[in-house]
C-alpha cells in the first residue's frame, strides 16, 4: 500500500456510459499496480468490481465498488461506477464524494447518454475531469471522432495530452505531447512497455497538438502566459504544475487514449492521476449546515474528524457494509463515532479498506480516505460521521427520484410476513429505490429507476432474504362523481317477532365542483326524523361513499340533503339509519348520471431537439394535452397534462425512443372525467373481478 498522508491520496472515480470500459480500466489498473497477478474479464465473472452474483450473471455493472491501490508511492481510490440508467444513483453519490471523476468514452461508439449525463453531475459537483478514451485497439476506433464529439457535447477544453501510436488493430502506443517521448506495448495484455522516440510521421501532429496544449495549460499562470508569448520556451517542470492547477480550475480536461484489454496506455493513465489529479488537501472546503446556517468544511488533517456515508452495501459474510468518506480530520478505530442526522453513537468493529469485496484493516483514517465499516446500525446513506459534539451535518445527497413503479403480491402468507422487513433493508440500500402502500387501491408499490433496476431488486430480496413477490401494473386511483341532481328515498324495515328495525330517509344527492369532497346538509322540519337518527345517516353516506356505484371507487365531490323521513318510537334505530342511508344512495345513483374520475398528472420530459416530434406524436397516443414546450440549451422541455393510467411504462418507452437521452418528471394534478372508453373498461374488469369473488 502506498502511503495513505493527505496529500498522497487520489479520490477517484470511473464513470461512463454503459460497457464502455470502465470495470476493465479498473481491472488493469489493479493488474499494472500490482494489487492482482492477473487481470479478471467481464465475461468470465472474475474481476474484482463485479463481484456480486447479479453482475457476474447479466455482465454489467449495477454497485459502485471501491479498488483500493498502491502506485508510485500515492494510494488511489478508484470507485468504479455503474453506467446503466437504471443505476444511475450510485454514479451521483459516488461522484459527490470524489475529487475528481474519469470519464471513459468509447472509441468505438463516442460519446454515449450515461457520458453525458455524467459531466452534468461533474458541473454539479464542481470536479476536475479527465477523459480516458477507451477500447481504441477496435475495429472502427477512431480518435479524433471521439474527441471531436467530447469537444462537441461536453467541453472544448477537453485536450489530448498524448496521441494514439497506430490504429484500429496497430493501436500499440501513445506519444507524450508534454515530454516528447513514445510509450510502445505489446499489445497483448502484459504490462510490457518501452520508451522511444516519437515516430518521424507524427512529428507534425504531435507539434501542432502540443502548441495547442502549452497555449491552454499557460492561461492558468500570468507569467508563463506572458513568457510563452514572448517566444520563450517553457520548460517541463513549469508546465506540469500550471498543468495541475488548470485541471484543478476546469480550466483543460485532459485527453487519454487507451486500450485497457490490450493493455496500452494504462501506466499514462495512472500517471495522469497520481501525478496531475488533486490531493484531498487541494479540494476546496465543502459546505455543510449548522441548523440553518451553512458553514465551509476545510480538508484539514488536523480539523475536527467529519465523514459522509455515501453508499450501504450489505455483504452475505460480513452483514452490512456502510461506505465513508473522511473530508477532515483524523479518527483511529479504537474512538467512538457519532452519527449526527440520527444523534446516536455508532460502535466501530473495523476501518476497512477495500478492494472489490476484500477489505484490509487499517487502525486509523484521515482526510481523503475512502473505507467502509461493517455493522453500523443506525446510518444510512447521506449520514455525516463526526466525533461527539459535533452539530454540523453535511447536505444530503441528492437523488434522482423514481421513475417506474410496479405493485408486489407475496406468494404466500409467508412472504407476506417477510415483505416489510426485507424492502425496508433493501431502502437502506438503494436510496433511488422506494416502497409505500397506496390508501386508496391497497397495493404496495415498489418504484425505481427503471424495469432492469426493479427486476435485480427482486432477485436480491429473493436470493438474500427467501422473499418470492410477483408483480403487476399498479391500480390507477380513480374516483367516482355524479353530474346530475337525484334524490331518493332509503326504507329499511324488519320485523323479527321481537323489537324491530325501522329506518326511513328522503335524500337529495347532487354535483359538487371538482375538488371539494363530501358535504352533508339537515333539511328536516318538523322533527319527521329525531335529531338523535341525523348523526346516523350521515355516518351510513360516509361508509357508503368509499364503496362507490361504478366501480368500487370513492365517490367525491357529491353534496348531500337529508329533506325527510319518517321513524318508529320502538323500532328505530341508529343503524337503522344507518342502513336506510345507504339504501337511499345507491338508488339515487341509477338516476344522478354517476362518471369515473381519472387521476391527471403534469409531466414535464426534457429531451433533445432531434426527439422532439416523437415525443409530442407518443404523448398524443396516450391522450395527453401539450401544454407549452420551452427551450433548455440544446434540450427542449415538454409540459404536458396526461392520464395516470397511460404513464405506468413511460420510463422504459421514452428511453427506447430517445436512445437514452430524454427524462421526465410527473407530479399530480387534478381529477377530471375519464372517457367513456376507459369507463367502459374499468367497469367490465370490477364486474368481472366482482363475478370471481362471488364463484
Amino acid at each position: 500500500m502506498g502511503t495513505r498522508k493527505p496529500e498522497d491520496i487520489r479520490a477517484v472515480v470511473v464513470v461512463g456510459h454503459g460497457g464502455s470500459g470502465k470495470t476493465t480500466l479498473t481491472e488493469v489498473a489493479l493488474f499494472d499496480a500490482g494489487v492482482t497477478t492477473r487481470m479478471g474479464k467481464i465475461e468470465d465473472g472474475n474481476t474484482v468490481s463485479d463481484f456480486s452474483s447479479e453482475e457476474q450473471k447479466r455482465q454489467i455493472s449495477i454497485n459502485a465498488s471501491v479498488a483500493t491501490l498502491p502506485y508510485k508511492g500515492k494510494t488511489l481510490y478508484l470507485l468504479d461506477a455503474p453506467g446503466y440508467a437504471d443505476f444511475i444513483g450510485d454514479m451521483r453519490s459516488s461522484m459527490r464524494v470524489a475529487d475528481a471523476a474519469v470519464m471513459v468514452v468509447s472509441g468505438v461508439h463516442g460519446v454515449e447518454v450515461q457520458t453525458e449525463k455524467a459531466w452534468e453531475f461533474s458541473e454539479d459537483f464542481n470536479i476536475p475531469v479527465v477523459f480516458f478514451l477507451s477500447k481504441m485497439a477496435r475495429e472502427n476506433a477512431d480518435f479524433e471522432r471521439s474527441l471531436g464529439e467530447i469537444r462537441q457535447y461536453m467541453t472544448e477544453r477537453a485536450m489530448p495530452l498524448f496521441l494514439p501510436i497506430g490504429k484500429e488493430t496497430t493501436f500499440k502506443g501513445v506519444a507524450d505531447l508534454l515530454s516528447g517521448k513514445a510509450y510502445l506495448y505489446k499489445g497483448d495484455g502484459s504490462k510490457d512497455m518501452s520508451e522511444g522516440p516519437i515516430p518521424a510521421d507524427m512529428a507534425d501532429a504531435v507539434a501542432a497538438a502540443r502548441e495547442s496544449l502549452v497555449e491552454c495549460i499557460v492561461e492558468a499562470d500570468d507569467e508563463l502566459m506572458m513568457r510563452y508569448l514572448d517566444g520563450e520556451q517553457i520548460s517541463m517542470e513549469e508546465l506540469v504544475p500550471a498543468l495541475r492547477k488548470s485541471v484543478r480550475e476546469r480550466r483543460l480536461f485532459p485527453v487519454i487514449p487507451g486500450d485497457s484489454g490490450a493493455n496500452v496506455g494504462i501506466y499514462q493513465f495512472l500517471d495522469i492521476v497520481a501525478d496531475v489529479l488533486p490531493s484531498p488537501l487541494e479540494m476546496a472546503p465543502r459546505p455543510a449546515l449548522k441548523g440553518d446556517e451553512e458553514v465551509q468544511v476545510a480538508p484539514d488533517p488536523k480539523g475536527p474528524f467529519m465523514a459522509l456515508c455515501f453508499k450501504v452495501m450489505v455483504d452475505p459474510y460480513v452483514g452490512k457494509l456502510s461506505f465513508l468518506r473522511v473530508f477532515s480530520g483524523t479518527l483511529t478505530s479504537d474512538q467512538p463515532i457519532y452519527n449526527v442526522n440520527k444523534g446516536e453513537e455508532e460502535r466501530v468493529s473495523a476501518f476497512k479498506l477495500m478492494c472489490g469485496k476484500e477489505g484490509k484493516d487499517t487502525k486509523d483514517i484521515v482526510v481523503g480516505d475512502i473505507l467502509a465499516i461493517p455493522k453500523l446500525h443506525s446510518t444510512v446513506v447521506g449520514d455525516t460521521l463526526a466525533v461527539k459534539g459535533c452539530s454540523l451535518t453535511f447536505p444530503p445527497i441528492q437523488f434522482p427520484l423514481p421513475v417506474y413503479s410496479v405493485a408486489v403480491l407475496p406468494k404466500s402468507r409467508a412472504d407476506e410476513d417477510k415483505l416489510a422487513t426485507s424492502l425496508h433493508r433493501m431502502l437502506e440500500e438503494d436510496a433511488t429505490l422506494s416502497y409505500k402502500k397506496d390508501p386508496e387501491t391497497n397495493d404496495n408499490i415498489l418504484s425505481g429507476m427503471g424495469d432492469l433496476h426493479l427486476d435485480i431488486m427482486l432477485s436480491r430480496i429473493k436470493e438474500r432474504y427467501g422473499v418470492e413477490l410477483e408483480t403487476r401494473t399498479p391500480r390507477v386511483p380513480y374516483r367516482e362523481t355524479i353530474k346530475k341532481k337525484a334524490k331518493a328515498q332509503g326504507k329499511y324495515k324488519k320485523q323479527t317477532g321481537g323489537r324491530g328495525q325501522y329506518g326511513d330517509a328522503h335524500i337529495e344527492f347532487e354535483p359538487m365542483e371538482r375538488g371539494t369532497g363530501f358535504e352533508f346538509l339537515d333539511k328536516v322540519v318538523g322533527g319527521v326524523v329525531p335529531k338523535s337518527y341525523i348523526p346516523a345517516v350521515e355516518k351510513g353516506l360516509r361508509e357508503a361513499l368509499p364503496k362507490g356505484y361504478l366501480a368500487g371507487y370513492p365517490m367525491v365531490d357529491i353534496r348531500a340533503s337529508l329533506v325527510f323521513g319518517s321513524y318508529h318510537d320502538v323500532d328505530s334505530s341508529e343503524m337503522a339509519f344507518k342502513i336506510a342511508a345507504s339504501l337511499a344512495f345507491k338508488e339515487a345513483m341509477k338516476s344522478a348520471s354517476p362518471v369515473l374520475l381519472e387521476p391527471i398528472m403534469n409531466v414535464e420530459v426534457v429531451v433533445p431537439e432531434e426527439y422532439l416530434g416523437d415525443v409530442m406524436g407518443d404523448m398524443n397516443s396516450r391522450r395527453g394535452r401539450i401544454m407549452g414546450i420551452d427551450s433548455k440549451g440544446r434540450l427542449q422541455v415538454v409540459k404536458a397534462q396526461v392520464p395516470m393510467g397511460e404513464m405506468f411504462r413511460y420510463a422504459i418507452v421514452l428511453r427506447s425512443m430517445t436512445s437514452g437521452r430524454g427524462n421526465f418528471t410527473m407530479a399530480f394534478s387534478h381529477y377530471e372525467e375519464a372517457p367513456a372508453e376507459v369507463t367502459k373498461k374499468v367497469v367490465a374488469e370490477y364486474q368481472a373481478q366482482a363475478e370471481e369473488e362471488k364463484d
